[in-house]
């Protein structure tokens, strides 16, 4: 029987760690009691998650042999991790015949430790960019996630849950995907039927709306004009606004702009880029053009995140 572990980092997402293990402990609860899985830090020590949740391990790193599945799960502060010793440890892990997946931000370590070349990945969508510059040798896919080759990996929370989703139906089959999926049914009813509000990067929608999501993603640097989008998604402006609206519950070019400044915040906490290389690499002109953006809409200034580790 499959036996998983999952090396948690500081910083990592709570939400991204329970779509990772909620799958797994759903087909445990139905008829596959000895499946397990177990929490392992790379230093032996308990780890803390970016909201302060505090998290032990359930053994040395020493003691966890090989597993058949070793999830990498890294958020904030995803570079300071990316050591040496680390890569060393995946490497380790990888010649032994474990598969490795990669969620969140956990890519960026597997590909330092030069596991990924010539091969196929994703991660966070706002790293995605950076990640491609930085490891040239790996194939970017900005799909939720990636299930072939040595190396699988998502992205952020809700890829990741699909990704699990999907690895427990071709590991386990259809029974027990159904009963791992259907954990989640009623919410995902629920919001069909017009009670949810509010639809992040990596939440399902129209087939329409992910389209032209992965397009914003893809275009964060060189913004494309609305009138472009919605012909490159194959549909009107209007129909455009329309959709984003009644999905998502904003227009398409404040979603945009969301976006661009979400990875303006994540590039100021976690690189020592100036301000204008920021505001470039986020769509905007200058970096005073970033600073208004970001004050209208966060209430400050973006120069007070920098060097600032977020908190959730």
């Amino acid at each position: 029987m499959p036996c998983y572990a999952v090396l948690l980092f500081d910083g990592f997402s709570n939400f991204v760690l329970s779509s990772l293990i909620e799958p797994l402990r759903a087909v445990h609860d139905h008829g596959y009691p000895e499946l397990s899985w177990c929490i392992v830090t790379p230093d032996d020590v308990p780890v803390r998650s970016s909201s302060g949740l505090r998290v032990v391990p359930d053994l040395p790193l020493a003691e966890l042999g090989a597993p058949d599945t070793l999830l990498v799960v890294a958020g904030y502060g995803f570079r300071d991790h990316s050591t040496a010793r680390v890569a060393s440890l995946l490497r380790r892990v990888s010649r032994r015949g474990t598969r490795l997946i990669g969620a969140d931000c956990g890519s960026w370590l597997i590909a330092r430790a030069g596991l990924l070349q010539g091969q196929t990945a994703t991660l966070h969508w706002s790293v995605l960019a950076d990640f491609a510059e930085t490891f040239p040798e790996v194939a970017v896919s900005h799909q939720r996630y990636v299930l072939d080759g040595p190396v699988w990996s998502s992205g952020g929370a809700a890829s990741s849950l699909d990704m699990m989703l999907a690895l427990v139906g071709r590991t386990f089959g259809p029974a027990a995907a159904f009963a791992a999926t259907s954990m989640f049914l009623h919410d995902a009813v629920r919001k069909r039927a017009g009670a949810g509000t509010g639809l992040g990067i990596g939440s399902r929608g129209s087939q329409k709306l992910q389209e032209a999501i992965r397009v914003m993603v893809e275009q964060v640097e060189t913004p494309m004009p609305l009138a472009e989008l919605a012909a490159t998604i194959g549909t009107s402006l209007r129909s455009l606004n329309r959709m984003f609206k009644s999905e998502i519950g904003m227009g398409p070019g404040r979603y945009a702009q969301m976006l661009r400044l979400t990875r303006a915040r994540e590039l100021a906490t976690a690189t020592e880029l100036p301000l204008r290389e920021i505001a470039l690499r986020c769509g905007y002109s200058d970096a005073a053009a970033l600073e208004k953006a970001f004050s209208r809409t966060y209430g400050q200034p973006l120069r007070r995140w920098i060097g600032r580790r977020p908190t959730s």
